[in-house]
């Protein structure tokens, strides 16, 4: 059964400055894509906003929720020796 690979202090301090990265352009970039305008705009900053969390989500996945590859070690042996 592989085992379950704890994430580094390294990692998680990057997936956290990845969150706040996140947050802050996000909040910027919904309070500011429709100043000044008088009519309906198109909400383009929610296209970039659903794009980037899904990619915060597959990074969390990445950090958090990592097994260990049995077949790992068995295929950098064969790489370096084939």
């Amino acid at each position: 059964m592989p085992q379950k690979i704890k994430p580094t202090g390294r990692q998680k301090s990057i997936f956290l400055l990845h969150f706040i990265v996140f947050a802050i352009a996000s909040a910027l970039m919904l309070t500011m894509y429709d100043k000044g305008a008088t009519t309906w705009v198109y909400p383009w900053p929610a296209w970039i906003v659903a794009a980037w969390g899904l990619s915060l989500i597959g990074h969390g996945c990445a950090v958090y929720t990592s097994y260990e590859d049995p077949g790992h070690k068995e295929y950098t042996r064969q790489e370096n020796n084939g």
